[in-house]
C-alpha cells in the first residue's frame, strides 16, 4: 500500500470505532493518512437520510470506506431479521446515495458472503452471487447487502458513480463481539470453552453437527484487504475477500477448546441450525486485481483472539448498543 495515496486523502470511515473499523484507522494512521473520521453511531444515526447529510457536510470525503452495520451470528439473524434487513440497507443506501450526490470519488461497500446462495459451488465465485437464494437464517441481512450492490453499480452505470464492493468472508481477532446475541462462531466457542474451563464443566454444548464449513479471514488481514482495494481496484465486479482455507465446525471447535486448555468434551446439537452448508471463497479475484492474499494462519490468528479475550473480557461481552 502506498503512504501517498492516503496521505492526500480525507477518508470517512463509517463504522469507523467497531471491530474492523478500529484495526482500519489504524493501519490509516500508520501509513501516514492525516485525515480519518471515524463518526460514533451516538452522534450520527446512518439509517436517517439527514444524519447522513449532516455528516458529508461536516466531513467533506473524497474517499468512504463504509463498515457500519448491524450484524450478529445464526442466533442474532434467527431473532431480529427485520431490524438486521431495514437498517442495513438503509445505512447502505444513505451513504451510497450521499457519496454520488457530492461526487466522491471513491465509495468502499463491506458486503457479506451470506449473499451468497444457500448451495453455492465451493468455492464460491463471484458469478454465483446471483444463483439463488440465500441461506434461510440469514437471507435478510445477506439480501439487504446483496440489494447496496446493485444500488452501487446502477449509480456507476447512470451517474459514473466509483465504488468497491467487497464480499469478506467470517472475520474474527482481537476485538470481537463475545456478547450471545450479536456473536459469531469464533467468539461464542472461546467464550463457552473459557468458561467450560473455569467451571470444571465435564461437558458443552455446541449448536449443530459441526458438520459444516467456514472460512474465517484474521482482522488484521481484512483491514489490509480493504485497503489495498480502495486504493488499487477501479471495477463495477464485486471481489471475494478471504483466507482460501476451509475448516469444518467441528474441527476449529476442538481446536478452540485445545488452545484454552479446556479438557472436557464437546457435545454437539444436531436439533440446532448448522447453517450454510459449507463456505470457502475463490480469493483469486482479489489476488489478481488488487494483490491481496492473507497472510495469517488460523491456529495463530485464534490464539491472539484467546490471549486477547482473556485481558478483556468486560469490554469484549459489552452488549451492543440499540
Amino acid at each position: 500500500m502506498s503512504g501517498g495515496f492516503w496521505a492526500s486523502r480525507r477518508v470517512l470511515v463509517t463504522g469507523g470505532s467497531g471491530f474492523v473499523g478500529t484495526v482500519l484507522c489504524r493501519k490509516l494512521d500508520a501509513l501516514g493518512a492525516t485525515d480519518v473520521v471515524a463518526p460514533r453511531s451516538a452522534d450520527y444515526d446512518l439509517t436517517r437520510a439527514d444524519d447522513v447529510e449532516k455528516l458529508f457536510a461536516s466531513v467533506e470525503p473524497d474517499l468512504v470506506i463504509h463498515l457500519a452495520a448491524q450484524v450478529g451470528g445464526i442466533g442474532a439473524n434467527m431473532a431480529r431479521p427485520a431490524d438486521l434487513y431495514l437498517s442495513n440497507l438503509l445505512m447502505g443506501t444513505h451513504v451510497i446515495e450521499e457519496a454520488r450526490a457530492r461526487s466522491t470519488r471513491t465509495t468502499v461497500i463491506l458486503g457479506t458472503i451470506c449473499s451468497y446462495p444457500k448451495f453455492t459451488p465451493v468455492p464460491f465465485k463471484e458469478e454465483s452471487l446471483w444463483d439463488g437464494y440465500p441461506e434461510e437464517t440469514n437471507a435478510p441481512y445477506g439480501l439487504a447487502k446483496k440489494a447496496l450492490l446493485v444500488h452501487a453499480q446502477a449509480n456507476r452505470l447512470e451517474y459514473g458513480q466509483r465504488f468497491v464492493y467487497l464480499l469478506p468472508t467470517n472475520i474474527y481477532g482481537p476485538g470481537d463481539k463475545f456478547d450471545p446475541s450479536v456473536s459469531h462462531v469464533i467468539p461464542a466457542l472461546i467464550k463457552k470453552c473459557v468458561e467450560a474451563k473455569e467451571l470444571g464443566a465435564p461437558e458443552l454444548e455446541v449448536w449443530g453437527t459441526g458438520m459444516a464449513t467456514r472460512e474465517f479471514l484474521f482482522v488484521d488481514d481484512a483491514a489490509e484487504g480493504i485497503l489495498l482495494a480502495a486504493e488499487r481496484y477501479d471495477g463495477d465486479e464485486p471481489v471475494n475477500l478471504g483466507a482460501g482455507r476451509e475448516v469444518a465446525i467441528k474441527d476449529l471447535a476442538e481446536t478452540i477448546s485445545r488452545l484454552v486448555g479446556y479438557e472436557g468434551s464437546l457435545r454437539w446439537d444436531p436439533s440446532k441450525p448448522d447453517g450454510q452448508p459449507r463456505r470457502l471463497l475463490d480469493t483469486s479475484r482479489a489476488a489478481d486485481r488488487f494483490g491481496f492474499v492473507a497472510s495469517t494462519p488460523l491456529e495463530t490468528g485464534l490464539r491472539l483472539t484467546i490471549e486477547w479475550y482473556l485481558t478483556h473480557r468486560t469490554e469484549a461481552e459489552r452488549p451492543p448498543a440499540h
